[in-house]
Parts: C-alpha cells; sequence; structure tokens
C-alpha cells in the first residue's frame, strides 16, 4: 500500500469512528464528561489525520535540515556582559 492508500483508509475508519460517537452522543446526551472526551479525541486524530496528509503532499515544503548543536562548553567571554535571568547585572545587587 502507497501512503496516499493508508492516509485513505485511516480517513474512512476516523469518519466510522465519527459516525459511532455520534449515535453514542444522542444515546447517552452529549453532556457527559467521558463522552465529551471522546468527542474531543476523535477531533484530535482528525486534525492530526490532516496534518499528515498534508506533510505527506507531494508539493509539501521540505523541513529545514536539522543543525548539530555540539557538547562541548561554549566560550565564557560570550557572556561577559550578560545578565542573569532574575538577578539582574553581576556587579549590582538582586531587586
Amino acid at each position: 500500500m502507497s501512503v496516499h492508500d493508508d492516509l485513505t483508509a485511516i480517513q474512512r475508519s476516523l469518519d466510522d469512528l465519527a459516525r459511532s460517537v455520534g449515535r453514542l452522543e444522542r444515546r447517552l446526551g452529549s453532556g457527559a464528561l467521558d463522552v465529551r472526551r471522546v468527542r474531543t479525541d476523535a477531533d484530535h486524530l482528525r486534525e492530526s489525520l490532516a496534518l499528515l496528509r498534508a506533510a505527506a503532499a507531494p508539493d509539501a515544503p521540505s523541513r529545514p535540515d536539522l543543525v548539530p548543536i555540539p557538547d562541548t562548553p561554549y566560550d565564557g567571554s560570550l557572556w561577559t556582559d550578560s545578565d542573569d535571568e532574575g538577578l539582574g547585572a553581576r556587579d549590582r545587587r538582586a531587586p
């Protein structure tokens, strides 16, 4: 199966899920917390699938290359004139 076929199959399953949740809401009422949670989760799945479809589209923009960050410590001179977060400048007292 291709990615497109898999996404289409998932869409059909989510459509079935939405119909089943709708029937369940009609029987149990939409005010129950558990039913609202299931409805919300089903909606989130639909949104996630839409994002997957957009990412899998042939004309989707490619993701930028990752930039590796070295594990070596930074040069201490980068921080000589910086403020310590929440403490202020090094030569002054904190408020």
